[in-house]
């Protein structure tokens, strides 16, 4: 998240000449002396407090999304994190250790963990590479190691780390900074990377991290961008050439779900839903779990559309097809099959095809073909599959070769 408050700002640009010390050691230790640990064979599924609540957040909203996830099938479908984003932080102890808002978590963080625990759910918490976060909270610039050593303590699964308020800091040495100390806390913690896309972690963030963001914000919305906030279709569209790099252990993450959050149509929501599985996309939602429609419901436990996201080949998928307003996205699976999604952007239904040839199956092939929203099956299918996709939908589709 970008939040420019200007006092923040010029706080952390008059104080980034006292950490100019802990940034000499992030260069010094570019070299990781512990290898990351295998937590992202397939990309991780959860949720995120900032899409719904921003800072408006507490010990009991997310708790009672703990209860939900627990209870509605999310678990079962393979929702695991829980993930508390800006504003729990409120200020320092005399020894520098990072401590919780009082009123908001009333009860600690680790009590707060030990409850998302006991609903057999991870949990993961946020900080940012600068002097302050994104919220104007305490950032963990100059406190890598404290920090990391008292997310271990705490049972902390998962961190978030973002890149506000971080003056001259090298992206690559203040993420490798963190990783190191992660990988000294004595605890196993996934390393999500969000500085934005602003410095290439293309080229380097799968070393210190499991996943990384790739652009700016997400908004709730299908194609209207705002500030540093960014459309579903904008985000699609700077993902749509980045395939090559993401895999298992180290994805492109193109931000979190807005699924059920009110912006779009469920029809919209169902697109950016398989769109990201198609992308192998981290599936972070973002919606008050407690609170949500049987709609909404349904499309966060697809099942058929998260074994896509989930395929432990952890090829990401191609936009293959680009026809204007018609799209044909393929992602190869484990085995052989295919996934494909019809994805049609026009404000009308049209009736659109993919063939055999793009898909690089012989012409001769026969499949099974299944759609994953509608559940239909078709059998013996041979040299092409066409389908009518509603406006601004997709018809998504796993393809099983036969013959």
């Amino acid at each position: 998240m970008k939040v420019k408050d200007a006092i923040v700002a010029i706080a952390a640009v008059l104080l980034m000449p006292v950490l100019l010390g802990g940034q000499a050691q992030a260069h010094e230790t570019l070299q990781l002396d512990a290898p990351k640990p295998p937590l992202a064979l397939t990309p991780p599924m959860g949720w995120n407090s900032w899409n719904k609540f921003a800072c408006n957040i507490d010990e009991g909203k997310i708790r009672a999304v703990a209860d939900a996830m627990a209870a509605s099938g999310m678990k079962e479908a393979g929702y695991q994190y829980v993930v508390i984003d800006d504003c729990w932080q409120k200020d320092r102890a005399a020894d520098g250790t990072i401590q919780a808002d009082p009123e908001r978590f009333p009860s600690g963080i680790k009590a707060l963990a030990d409850y998302i625990h006991s609903k057999g759910l991870k949990f993961g918490i946020y900080s940012d590479a600068g002097v302050k976060t994104c919220g104007g909270r305490p950032g963990s610039a100059g406190y890598e190691f404290q920090d990391a050593r008292t997310y271990a303590a705490w049972g902390v699964d998962y961190l978030k780390y973002d890149w506000c308020n971080t003056g001259t800091r090298n992206a690559e040495a203040a993420y490798t900074l963190m990783a190191k100390a992660l990988r000294q806390s004595g605890r196993d913690i996934l390393l999500s990377i969000c500085e934005w896309g602003d410095n290439k972690p293309r080229e380097w963030a799968a070393k210190p991290g499991h996943q990384w963001r790739t652009t700016g914000d997400i908004r709730d919305s299908w194609d209207k961008d705002e500030g540093y906030s960014h459309s579903f279709l904008w985000i699609l569209d700077s993902n749509a050439d980045l395939w090559m790099d993401s895999g298992p252990n180290h994805w492109n993450d193109p931000d979190m779900l807005e699924v059920g959050n009110g912006g779009m149509t469920d029809t919209e929501y169902r697109s950016h839903f398989s769109l990201w599985a198609m992308l192998a996309a981290p599936l972070i939602a973002g919606n008050d779990l407690s609170n949500m429609s049987p709609e909404t419901l349904a499309i966060l436990t697809n099942h058929d559309v998260i074994a896509i996201d989930q395929d432990p080949l952890g090829q990401q998928g191609r936009r293959l097809v680009k026809d204007g307003d018609f799209e044909v996205w393929v992602r190869p699976l484990k085995g052989g099959d295919r996934a494909v999604v019809l994805f049609n952007r026009s404000g009308a239904a049209k009736t659109m095809a993919v063939d055999w040839e793009t898909l690089q199956l012989p012409a001769g092939t026969k499949a099974s073909v299944r759609d994953l929203w509608s559940k239909a099956v078709k059998k013996n299918v041979k040299g092409s599959y066409a389908a009518e996709v509603p406006s601004h939908g997709v018809v998504m589709v796993r393809i099983t070769p036969t013959v």
